[in-house]
């Protein structure tokens, strides 16, 4: 039965093979049950109120962790029983991060993960129409990795300041600065720059689960240190030497049935009500393009390192590949746990040997049977796991070679997108500025015609988007 769904033989592999395959992206990827709780555990919405249900930073922790690896087993099987693809799938680092900063802060959590469906609806319906591939021909190559390298750089400064490596100075200049008063002060930064360190060489060395290892080894560490010094809380207060959310200590348990209260909390048309049709449908437009162009790049490459590519460099069962991913978007904002989308770590199973869906399968199954631990989650402290946002900031920084810095068309643009993003905390900004700046570039220079339709479209909403604050003045 196996041979006849999956092809294991026909495809070179074994069924040892994909097991083993799938547990080592499992271990690859299973970070991201520790990093979604941090991201969006610790960011109030614009009520002040703190997604699963808490008024106090972390205290959805334990709930989000749950939801977070339900979701990725549940939509890893699916892609591996229907696409028979050994691509995992879990919540997106970078489009989570654009959830809880630039979308929930305008709105409630219900409002953004109803925004996080609607993307996902959209995205299966360019799909099923065949539309995606205009709208991804539409945008500029070079733009597409440039958002891509801006995230990166987006998530590496969340990374630093949450573990209180950067700090804010409180002065007009400069606004942010290294520690406190320019030193590094506190046992948990000390903590997190070992963690980094520790991640950093077992990455290097290509260890499998190098990101989840790190973690793991600098909580323990963290449990140590805290044991001797007694290190208090910081609660989130730029000049403390504290501990920035979480303070290391013992669980009281550590298996207990798993909390899934966030399932269906989303209010699917609440966002248009709060911020506007136009503003809602930009943060829509965002989440789509940063979901649907990662999710193409992701199954080509995975394809390519497995061989499963044809002559055009499209994977085996594109489309149902492409339905699947779609359908996991929704998904993750129908659980409270933001879009759900391919994780190019499915390369380090694929390299283990994973040629077919069972692995992914596999590294569902494992995921399913992470729910049941997620009171550790919350044992572990902020400056344990952000030395991972750093990590995976550089890999996605990485990309940055793809950009062609001597054309000035592409690399002013391309520039604006990556810096602004960090700089602002917002995906949003760079994204827009970047496609403004392009826009404006060809037709100083004389290239109106290579400019696509669509993208004069997406141009002037972001014009809007911008000038919503004396457009909205002006007509009322």
């Amino acid at each position: 039965m196996l041979e006849r769904h999956f092809k294991i033989a026909a495809r070179g592999s074994s069924v040892g093979r994909e097991v083993r395959g799938g547990v080592v992206t499992f271990l690859t990827m299973a970070y991201i049950i520790v990093l979604n709780p941090i991201i969006l555990a610790g960011v109030p919405d614009a009520d002040g109120n703190f997604l699963g249900g808490g008024s106090e930073p972390g205290s959805g922790f334990t709930t989000i962790a749950a939801c977070t690896a339900l979701a990725a087993g549940v939509l890893s099987i699916l892609m591996g029983a229907v696409a028979n693809f050994p691509l995992a799938i879990a919540t997106g680092l970078g489009l989570n991060a654009f959830v809880a900063y630039s979308v929930a802060s305008q709105m409630t959590w219900a409002d953004a993960m109803g925004l996080v469906v609607i993307e996902g609806l959209v995205i299966l319906l360019l799909v099923l129409t065949g539309f995606r591939k205009a709208v991804f021909d539409a945008v500029p190559a070079q733009l597409k990795t440039a958002i891509a390298v801006g995230i990166g750089l987006f998530i590496t400064l969340i990374g630093l300041v949450d573990a209180g490596f950067v700090r804010t100075t409180g002065n007009a200049a400069p606004p942010i600065g290294l520690g406190i008063g320019g030193e590094l002060a506190g046992w948990p930064v000390l903590v997190f720059c070992l963690g980094l360190l520790l991640m950093i060489a077992l990455h290097a060395r290509g260890v499998p689960g190098a990101i989840l290892i790190g973690i793991l080894a600098t909580t323990v560490l963290a449990g140590v240190v805290q044991a001797i010094t007694d290190t208090p809380g910081g609660g989130g207060d730029p000049t403390s030497k504290g501990w920035n959310l979480n303070v290391p200590s013992l669980p009281d348990t550590i298996v207990q049935t798993p909390d899934f209260s966030l399932l269906g909390q989303f209010s699917l048309l609440g966002s248009f009500e709060r911020v506007g049709v136009v503003a809602a449908s930009l943060l829509v437009f965002t989440l789509l393009l940063a979901d649907f162009f990662d999710t193409m790049g992701t199954m080509t490459a995975i394809g390519a390192e497995a061989g499963l590519n044809d002559e055009g460099g499209s994977p085996e069962g594109a489309q149902r590949i492409l339905v699947v991913d779609s359908i996991a978007a929704a998904a993750g904002g129908a659980a409270g746990v933001s879009s759900n989308t391919s994780y190019i770590e499915s390369a380090a199973g694929v390299g283990d040997g994973a040629r077919t869906g069972l692995a992914s399968i596999v590294t569902g199954v494992l995921f399913l049977l992470a729910t049941f631990f997620a009171p550790l989650v919350q044992h572990i402290p902020n400056e344990a796991a952000v030395p991972a946002l750093v990590l995976v900031g550089f890999l996605m920084m990485s990309q940055v070679t793809g950009i062609s810095w001597d054309d000035p068309d592409i690399a002013i643009p391309a520039f604006l997108t990556i810096v602004l993003m960090p700089f602002t905390y917002s995906i949003t900004a760079g994204i827009g500025a970047g496609f403004i700046a392009w826009v404006v570039l060809r037709v100083t220079r004389g290239r109106i015609a290579s400019i696509h339709p669509l993208m004069w479209v997406v141009t002037a909403l972001f014009v809007i988007y911008f000038a919503i604050d004396p457009i909205t003045r002006w007509l009322t």
